[in-house]
């Protein structure tokens, strides 16, 4: 290689170039986040180049290799000299494997930095185009491909990853079984005005809106059942809570009620902050998140019946309507009032789904629930207790102008054995927005779809 052949062997399956003789000593290959456990050992690390400094007769490089990031020192003296001309010229984003005995420093990042003895240049990068000055969105959006290995977005990717392992763990430790739910449906869930048409064979079909329709029937076979999949919304909204393209959690509950599933959505949204807390301290740090505010996540959570909130609305100076549907500065007022998730309940039936049952006490308004984030990052999780009589199902289906043939299937689910039953889908992406503190949705998927926005 043209960064010089020290090479050595390693404990862990490497490139061929890297293989030695059986008599080479072993030099363990550790993660950079476990570096503070080999205090004082040799060791080799695998990544890529953050930075580099020099003063000609002493070179800094700061690793990452997802993990974390490490600083690597050496003298002119401690590198063959093959090696130290090759890491002078390296640029930022170069690949290398960098072998050196790590010890303890307050002043390095994660309190440890190596003292570098040997170095391997795998891949050599040039004209990385984020550098560390200010750059545009756009410009940030155009190479999200990039973007995602600077520290911020890396922690993002992290904190998205441990929310949605809190939702799964959760669900399972409640007996929920997952199912998963087919991506193209033959029907829409949500309403036809936001589907995205494609072309199935000789047939039409849709992209996803929501799993929960199937989670329906497999609740009715399992009792307690979620799905965890992307949902597909045709919305020409640019506004900082909206993707196209997001991911969901969608439980269902075989003869549970509305208050059920509320208590269900307390009991998720407690744990998963905690969880965050206990286990991303460091991830939270990086993208500024002020934890006070999610430690005031706590049971109980306020409630609100959809009535009370206009009237609250028109007291605040906020004219609302009864039998709209809250838009984000309504949903941000209503919010802003706790210091912690708001559930709003019993909406008029005219602004939820087919499927939601009426209350029985009052047929204007139906057994529906959405809980508002605080801060104002508005809904992040909606649901409700579904329709369990065939007729009325039968009628809101005409009502709404959908052809009954489609929903034959979905009727069945009340022709045979129907229970009172309830579910809600909860956004991964306005959650972890809500939790990391961000300013747009956009920074809380890998890859965002927006109204503008395909690529990369």
């Amino acid at each position: 290689m043209s960064a010089g052949t020290h090479s050595f062997r390693t404990t862990r399956m490497g490139p061929a170039a890297m293989s030695t003789s059986d008599t080479t000593p072993t030099t363990p290959w550790i993660a950079i986040a476990e570096a503070a456990r080999h205090v004082g050992a040799e060791v080799e690390l695998r990544g890529w180049l953050a930075h580099r400094r020099s003063s000609g007769k002493v070179q800094f490089l700061v690793v990452r290799d997802g993990t974390g990031l490490m600083q690597c020192v050496a003298g002119r003296g401690d590198l063959a000299p093959e090696d130290w001309e090759a890491l002078e010229a390296l640029g930022q984003e170069s690949a290398l494997i960098v072998r050196g005995s790590l010890r303890a420093d307050a002043r390095a990042p994660g309190g440890v930095e190596m003292g570098l003895r040997a170095a391997t240049v795998v891949a050599r990068a040039e004209g990385f185009p984020i550098t560390p000055k200010e750059h545009g969105t756009e410009f940030l959006m155009d190479h999200r491909h990039l973007w995602l290995r600077s520290p911020r977005q890396a922690a993002l990717l992290r904190l998205r990853a441990e929310v949605i392992a809190a939702f799964r763990d959760h669900m399972n430790a409640e007996g929920f079984v997952l199912v998963d739910a087919p991506i193209f449906t033959p029907n829409a869930c949500e309403g036809t005005t936001t589907l995205f048409e494609v072309a199935y064979f000789d047939e039409r079909a849709f992209l996803s809106q929501s799993g929960q329709l199937y989670m329906e029937a497999a609740a009715m076979a399992l009792g307690k059942v979620y799905c965890f999949g992307p949902a597909f919304r045709a919305e020409k909204s640019k506004t900082r809570r909206h993707l196209i393209e997001f991911w969901m959690m969608e439980p269902e509950w075989a003869f549970a009620t509305l208050d059920d599933v509320i208590a269900l959505e307390e009991r998720l949204l407690v744990a998963t902050v905690a969880r965050v807390l206990d286990r991303c301290g460091e991830e939270l740090k990086r993208v500024e998140r002020d934890t006070t505010r999610l430690a005031s996540v706590r049971a109980p959570f306020p409630r609100m019946r959809y009535d009370d909130a206009v009237e609250l609305l028109n007291q605040q100076g906020t004219p609302f309507a009864w039998g709209g549907d809250f838009g984000a500065p309504d949903e941000t007022a209503l919010s802003e009032r706790h210091d912690r998730p708001l559930f709003v309940t019993h909406y008029p039936v005219g602004v939820k789904a087919f499927y939601t049952e009426p209350d029985p006490e009052d047929p204007r308004v139906c057994l529906s629930c959405d809980c508002l984030a605080p801060e104002g990052y508005g809904e992040i999780i909606g649901g409700g207790q579904r329709m369990a009589s065939l007729e009325a199902l039968t009628q809101r289906i005409d009502e709404h102008g959908l052809p009954q043939q489609a929903f034959e299937w979905y009727k069945d689910l009340r022709r045979y054995g129907t229970v009172p039953h309830a579910g809600f889908g909860i956004g991964v992406e306005r959650t972890l927005s809500w939790i990391a503190g961000l300013d747009h949705v956009r920074e809380s998927i890998p890859f965002p779809r927006m109204l503008y926005r395909l690529r990369p």
